[in-house]
């Protein structure tokens, strides 16, 4: 479990192997990750999009950008917290993912970048 807190917002991630499948001749590995925004700060706040860097280990890498999560802007009020599930294809064993949400402040109505800490994907069979 990994954790990090950016102007009072605080992420954390925790990761799973999901398992292998093959498609159009290539192998694909599947993880999952569980993340959940906290909300320490004193106002309210709406996660409005997400930027994603994701890097396996055969030196590839991918940006993804998009509204909100999972198809949701959550509010979070001083205390509130949001947890979800998703997921990602590697063409390797292992690799990782850091990223950005962009939230935007209600009292201020600023927008300002929150820091999803760098996280790393394995398959428990490519460890030693």
């Amino acid at each position: 479990m990994l954790q990090q807190v950016t102007r009072g917002i605080k992420i954390t991630v925790r990761t799973s192997f999901q398992g292998t499948f093959y498609k159009n001749y290539k192998m694909h590995f599947a993880f999952g990750y569980k993340i959940t925004i906290e909300n320490n700060s004193k106002d309210s706040v709406q996660l409005t999009s997400r930027h994603w860097k994701i890097k396996d280990s055969l030196h590839r890498t991918e940006h993804v950008d998009g509204e909100g999560v999972i198809g949701k802007k959550p509010v979070l009020k001083p205390g509130d917290f949001y947890t979800y599930t998703s997921g990602c294809l590697l063409g390797s064993s292992f690799g990782c993912m850091s990223g950005t949400y962009t939230m935007v402040n209600f009292t201020t109505a600023r927008h300002f970048a929150v820091a999803i800490p760098q996280f790393k994907l394995s398959a428990p069979f490519a460890l030693n």
